[in-house]
């Protein structure tokens, strides 16, 4: 009985502590600041973002124009606020083994899951570019 009690401790302990809580503000810095990522959305790449220092960063969905924005912390949710007007989009971001999965705020059945990470930096199409 006492192994079975010591192999269930040690299960749980094993466990990463806090894995369904979302990311907060300093630990999503961490994670992706320098790197540019691929979200993917039911298998299909869906859009790209790169994160630079100062919460500053660049969105493009998969072959579109490049968007620049910032990021914030609110209310356990990383928004982001990008140039075009819109209002923000908010995002709880969950470490999933070593990628990420990111759920939108107001609806609860939106997930986008890290496909692929790059320290290169984003290329941007559209009308900025030449000008």
């Amino acid at each position: 009985m006492m192994r079975v009690f010591a192999y269930a401790a040690a299960v749980v302990l094993a466990l990463p502590v806090g894995a369904d809580e979302p990311l907060t503000a300093q630990e999503f810095d961490a994670y992706t600041r320098g790197k540019t990522l691929t979200y993917a959305d039911q298998g299909t790449a869906y859009g790209l973002e790169e994160y630079y220092p100062n919460n500053q960063v660049k969105w493009a969905f998969e072959g579109g124009a490049c968007l620049d924005g910032i990021w914030y912390e609110e209310n356990r949710n990383i928004c982001f606020l990008y140039e075009d007007g819109r209002a923000p989009q908010c995002w709880q971001f969950f470490q999933d083994g070593n990628k990420l999965r990111a759920e939108f705020a107001s609806d609860s059945g939106t997930q986008q899951y890290e496909a692929y990470s790059s320290d290169r930096p984003l290329q941007c199409t559209g009308p900025q570019i030449g000008v």
